[in-house]
């Protein structure tokens, strides 16, 4: 649950202040922000199933939005568009998540 929360404050954080984020960033922003909901709903999934562990939680958190930084800084320094790659394993992540919830949440 307090993922949620902070995951509510940060959206109203951020839509009272309306950060600006620089062109030259805004890929790597982009990345931990897939990260960021991949484990926000890894963390509801795990709180569902009674499994919810707040040290993991931030662990997984800031490992995972590393994991994206860095995989699309390499594939800048190569020449790869590894985001691509990023936001396709994250978007599976993220659809599993939100699967295990629906069906943790309505049955089936």
């Amino acid at each position: 649950m307090l993922a949620l929360f902070g995951l509510v404050v940060g959206a109203l954080v951020a839509f009272l202040l309306r950060p600006t984020v620089p062109q030259d960033l805004s890929r790597y922003v982009a990345m931990a922000v897939v990260a960021a909901i991949d484990s926000a709903l890894g963390g509801t999934r795990a709180y569902l199933e009674r499994t919810f562990n707040d040290r993991v939680f931030v662990i997984a958190f800031l490992f995972n939005a590393a994991l994206a930084i860095f995989l699309v800084w390499i594939g800048d320094q190569l020449a790869v568009d590894l985001a691509t790659a990023v936001v396709v394993v994250f978007g599976v992540r993220i659809f599993q998540n939100l699967a295990a919830i629906r069906r943790r949440v309505f049955g089936g």
